[in-house]
């Protein structure tokens, strides 16, 4: 048994170096210098702050953050999404609900709280930026997919 692993082994060695020697010529993702180099980072775009809710792209997408959130708290102790966002506070802040799935489990039980798979409020909602795009963006609006879909009369009404 030993003696077949080791053959196993030593077949393995030219793969290995090819496809050490095919990394080499790899593109680079990260630019012309190499990844183990310290770079300094770009500065940060300026945020979109002025309040306004922008439309959704897609059902259920999670709505997008209107305003700075620099030196928001988000920890174990604390959650200042929430000093706006909660129940309790959006009639004196005006900003809108949280969602009552936040308040649910991952098997739709009813919580006292926050559920602690939607505390972070930031894995799902992200502010923006006035940053030019690093790609192209070929992204068509869900709305716009459907008008494009051929009236056939089947299941929607003319």
């Amino acid at each position: 048994m030993r003696k077949a692993g080791l053959l196993a082994a030593l077949a393995a060695v030219p793969l290995l170096i090819a496809g050490i020697l095919h990394a080499q010529d790899a593109p680079r993702l990260r630019g012309p210098e190499p990844f183990t180099k310290e770079v300094v980072a770009p500065p940060m775009q300026r945020a979109i702050t002025n309040d306004v809710r922008v439309r959704r792209n897609y059902p259920d997408q999670p709505p997008l953050i209107p305003h700075a959130i620099q030196g928001y708290e988000v920890s174990l102790n604390a959650n200042k999404c929430m000093a706006c966002h909660s129940r309790k506070y959006t009639e004196q802040s005006q900003a809108p609900m949280v969602s009552v799935t936040h308040y649910q489990d991952r098997d739709g039980n009813t919580l006292g709280g926050l559920a602690p798979r939607r505390y972070n409020c930031v894995a799902c909602h992200v502010p923006q930026t006035d940053a030019r795009p690093l790609v192209e963006n070929g992204f068509t609006d869900m709305d716009l997919l459907t008008e494009m879909e051929p009236q056939t009369g089947r299941g929607r009404p003319q």
